[in-house]
């Protein structure tokens, strides 16, 4: 398999489609900032957990960060925003504000690692 063959190439096409095209969450989302499944959601998901929504859900009881969701799904980033974004306006996941001036030295130093590992694992 040569790898300049187009047809090797990996598409960006299939993950525009998950979001009709849209690009724009309407949630503001940091990369950084940590996502987390609601334990009591508006009505029960109508889409399987083999579908990216489930997956996205089942993810963020670990609180990952925005980031890290889009690294672990092999999904671009302006696709988990706006999925992610369609999730918290639906009432399945909760987004958490990122640090302030107020936060501590642990708050940052935690935030500084999230961030890390969530670009390493892109």
């Amino acid at each position: 398999m040569d790898a300049s063959d187009p047809a090797e190439q990996p598409s960006l096409v299939r993950p525009y489609t998950l979001t009709a095209g849209r690009t724009d969450s309407r949630v503001h989302l940091p990369m950084e900032a940590p996502v987390e499944t609601l334990e009591s959601p508006p009505r029960e998901p109508r889409w399987s957990t083999r579908d990216v929504r489930g997956q996205i859900v089942e993810l963020c009881v670990e609180r990952p960060s925005v980031a890290e969701i889009a690294a672990h799904l092999s999904l671009p980033l302006g696709v988990a925003r706006v999925l992610i974004g369609d999730l918290v306006t639906q009432g399945y996941l909760r987004v958490h504000t990122t640090l302030d001036d107020s936060a501590t030295f642990d708050e940052r130093r935690e935030l500084i690692g999230r961030t890390l590992r969530g670009l390493r694992a892109l």
